[in-house]
């Protein structure tokens, strides 16, 4: 069974705990959801893993090769501890990839998708960066060189992934002991947080122990509530833009750099780091928490409908693709996934622009 296949055998059950969270929610009067936020963060997961289709095969075929040339002792795919080591390590190496992905700007470009949601819930798990694999496999190569089987490292590294969804909610709180030594809701809210109190802080993915080992770890304080999202906000519902906004500002401020040093050097500096000649020339305004206010572009209730049905089009037919992908022409497969982004941007654009019906059919608007 492909790991395509896995993902969508668990569809099901990532949209039922969602409705139960949203249920939760309601019940007690702490809604979460935002209709358009969350087709945008189940969006990008769905466009996440319909190019995964095409990427995954970098990233596993450079582990594969770094195995077979340079493991000097392959361990035993059969022992048991052979897998519970390999999960550790790959956590570890997790925890350094996802760390440097808040660090170094061209790393943040790809990771900064999963942040850009201002809320907070189950579906902000599935919002996934769609470009992780150019870089990503670096960080996980020295699990090659250790020896741990290509098996052994695409199952831990599903597991991990995998493990992470049920954080990612407001409605569970602290977990006494667990959250001393696992990731667990309390500790990456944090994470989120755009606060500066919070920010680039809890990188852990199972494991909480890294962060406190490598100084990286704060806990939540009731005093000062997390407030979610990016410091450069999105402001849009388009998937694809989402993907490619950070490297465009990236890339904007290395063309205008005067120094061919500062050229490079923007793109492996700290995010929101600028060459002291761009800064002068093209200013942004400094981040105000205060000032903040969450994207909420007015829609009718006929742009919720169409972009729901749409929506809900879309998610059959990616589970139909991610499902038989495996016995596709490349060509099919390229069709197949060229017609689901288009979607996926269809629905952006409706939920930012709404759809206005002739005036006799006209439905009012209520925020």
């Amino acid at each position: 069974m492909t790991d395509s296949q896995i993902i969508v055998l668990a569809t099901p059950l990532f949209l039922l705990l969602i409705a139960v969270e949203f249920a939760v929610g309601l019940a007690r009067r702490r809604n979460t959801y935002v209709t358009a936020d969350t087709l945008n963060s189940i969006g990008l997961g769905i466009m996440s893993q319909v190019l995964n289709v095409f990427s995954k095969l970098l990233m596993v075929g450079v582990y594969a090769l770094a195995f077979e040339m340079l493991a000097p002792h392959p361990l035993p795919q059969d022992a048991a501890w052979v897998w519970v080591v390999g999960l550790l390590v790959y956590d570890f190496c997790y925890y350094w990839h996802h760390r440097l992905g808040h660090t170094v700007a061209v790393l943040w470009a790809a990771h900064a998708v999963h942040h850009q949601s201002e809320e907070y819930n189950l579906s902000t798990a599935l919002r996934q960066t769609s470009t992780g694999w150019l870089f990503g496999w670096i960080f996980y190569l020295p699990m090659a060189v250790a020896g741990f089987p290509p098996l052994v490292f695409g199952v831990v590294a599903l597991v991990d992934l995998l493990y992470q969804y049920w954080v990612h909610t407001q409605q569970i709180g602290r977990l006494g002991w667990f959250d001393r030594w696992f990731c667990a809701p309390s500790n990456h809210r944090v994470h989120h947080a755009v606060n500066d109190k919070y920010l680039d802080k809890n990188y852990g993915g199972i494991l909480i122990v890294w962060d406190r080992l490598f100084g990286s770890f704060i806990e939540e304080d009731d005093a000062e509530p997390c407030v979610y999202g990016t410091r450069t906000p999105l402001s849009s519902w388009n998937p694809l833009w989402a993907n490619l906004h950070v490297y465009r500002d990236i890339a904007e401020d290395a063309w205008h750099a005067r120094r061919w040093r500062d050229k490079l050097r923007v793109w492996v500096k700290p995010p929101g780091w600028r060459p002291a000649d761009v800064a002068e020339r093209f200013p942004k305004p400094a981040f105000d928490l205060a000032a903040r206010r969450k994207y909420d572009p007015h829609r009718s209730r006929a742009a919720a409908l169409v972009a729901g049905g749409l929506f809900g089009v879309l998610l059959v037919a990616t589970s139909v693709f991610l499902w038989n992908a495996h016995l596709l022409s490349g060509l099919a497969q390229a069709g197949a996934a060229a017609g689901i982004l288009a979607g996926l941007w269809v629905v952006g654009w409706v939920s930012e622009r709404g759809v206005r019906w002739p005036a006799s059919r006209q439905v009012a608007q209520p925020r």
